[in-house]
């Protein structure tokens, strides 16, 4: 076998966090290639297609740090974050390090000689590789890109319309005029219910479970706008930027501290937007306070705009099966549908669904304890990027890029081949998510763990974190070794 490729950081994944990492990797001088199963860039915004496809965050911090969002919308249409992306690849260089087809199956570190040998499947020819890092960096998001998540619905094999998964968006689908039911209220259901109703199909319904808490904000900033106008490009950009950090985590702490008060206001807001034959607490009010799930941002109130418009309505129900011509409800209810669209969720996978092994001893991740949500107990020279469920992506994702930079140059100028987390054993464990997404508490077992206490456990505020990462890298539970 011929000598494996050798740079000095692998990073796994060309989407958002994959195009983060690759440019503070490369900033700090170090050799690398992104790893990347599709064949294009993009992550998340080159694999969604559905009608309507937009960021749930806004797109002043989903954004990069170091290319700023220069738009008026806040909320931006997916075609649009996927044009951003490829720009701040091709920008920097950044595009002519990605592998594209190379999916990563295993990665083992070797002690001795401080670097990793990474096994890659060829999504397009099927044949396998190994390449070789010092540093391995996964920047893959958190969930399965081939396969969606379904609940195990009674009947419908009888069901006689097409099924669809938002994540598998044919690009065929008629849906002109058709009697469409989309199950769920998450995000993907509230985008694609208006855009469905405003681009042809017959009628939308909207099946929930159990309603969602969901916000309405402007379409265009104006504020921003009026910024950007009066104001030098660099000087706007940093106060729009902070305008919309601060508000965000502002709201998040006043959810989280006064949940009653939270709730009412969100009721507020909510009801003067429905139509008079819409029950707020049937289909609106969750068994639950803000932010214990994600709030859905809704641009310009499209989806409450449908329901006064009466091209969407929406039913608060449990399903008892699938029938030949649609679902029959649990109250006895049937709704007939030509199309069926399960907005149910992802299936959540780490690491692009690589193994890791140190030594050749595979390490279950669940085993592991995560240092500062980043590295992981008993890996060395390992980082990986999990943003934020209470605010953008990126915040998070900044952050954790800066931080490896700093590793890096710190170990070169010590040093040291290998840096690891050891974990302190009475640091007591708890979830590493506090967050009640079902596709979180699905898969949580599988996760790493957090501990009760700093550095070990994770904080939901950036601005709290930013105090923390841009710190010296040096403390006593990281063990450098030359």
């Amino acid at each position: 076998m011929s000598t494996p490729d050798h740079v000095d950081v692998l990073i796994i994944g060309a989407g958002l966090s994959g195009i983060d990492a690759a440019y503070h990797v490369g900033r700090s001088g170090k050799s690398y290639a992104v790893l990347e199963m599709r064949d294009s860039l993009g992550g998340t915004w080159d694999l969604f297609r559905y009608p309507g496809i937009r960021s749930d965050s806004d797109m002043h911090t989903l954004g990069f740090s170091w290319k700023p969002w220069k738009g008026t919308k806040a909320i931006v249409d997916g075609p649009d974050i996927l044009g951003y992306l490829k720009d701040a690849a091709a920008e920097n260089g950044i595009d002519e390090h990605i592998r594209y087809h190379h999916k990563v199956l295993n990665a083992d570190f070797s002690t001795d000689d401080a670097r990793w040998t990474v096994t890659v499947e060829r999504t397009d020819t099927g044949e396998t590789a190994q390449l070789t890092s010092s540093f391995l960096f996964a920047a893959s998001g958190y969930y399965r890109y081939d396969e969606g998540f379904t609940p195990a619905f009674p009947g419908i094999e009888d069901y006689e319309g097409q099924v669809v998964h938002p994540q598998h968006w044919p690009e065929d689908l008629d849906y002109e005029g058709k009697r469409i039911v989309v199950i769920g209220s998450g995000a993907t259901a509230v985008t694609l219910i208006p855009a469905l109703a405003n681009s042809g199909a017959g009628h939308v319904t909207m099946l929930q479970r159990t309603p969602t808490y969901i916000i309405s904000q402007p379409t265009n900033d104006k504020v921003s706008a009026q910024m950007y106008r009066l104001l030098p490009d660099a000087v706007a950009q940093r106060l729009v930027r902070t305008r919309y950090l601060t508000s965000r985590i502002a709201f998040y702490e006043f959810c989280q501290a006064r949940p009653k008060e939270s709730r009412a206001l969100l009721r507020k807001l909510l009801e003067r937007q429905l139509p008079k034959d819409v029950d707020f607490d049937q289909h609106f009010k969750p068994p639950y306070d803000p932010w214990d799930q994600r709030l859905c941002a809704v641009p310009g109130g499209d989806l409450f705009k449908a329901l006064r418009q009466h091209t969407v309505d929406i039913v608060t129900d449990r399903i008892d099966r699938f029938t030949p011509k649609g679902i029959l409800l649990e109250s006895g209810e049937t709704l007939e549908a030509d199309i069926v669209i399960t907005a149910t969720g992802l299936n959540l996978q780490i690491f692009g669904g690589a193994s890791l092994a140190v030594d050749g001893e595979v390490v279950e991740p669940s085993s592991t304890m995560a240092y500062k949500g980043l590295m992981l107990s008993g890996i060395p020279n390992f980082a990986f990027i999990i943003g934020y469920t209470n605010a953008s992506w990126t915040l998070k994702a900044d952050l954790v890029c800066e931080y490896v930079a700093k590793l890096l140059t710190h170990m070169d100028k010590v040093g040291a081949r290998t840096v690891v987390p050891r974990r302190d054993p009475s640091v007591a464990e708890e979830p590493f998510l506090d967050f009640e997404a079902g596709y979180v508490m699905r898969s949580i077992n599988a996760l790493p763990k957090q501990g009760a206490t700093f550095p070990w456990r994770l904080k939901m505020n950036y601005f709290k974190d930013v105090l923390v990462f841009r710190k010296p890298v040096v403390d006593e539970t990281l063990e450098f070794s030359a």
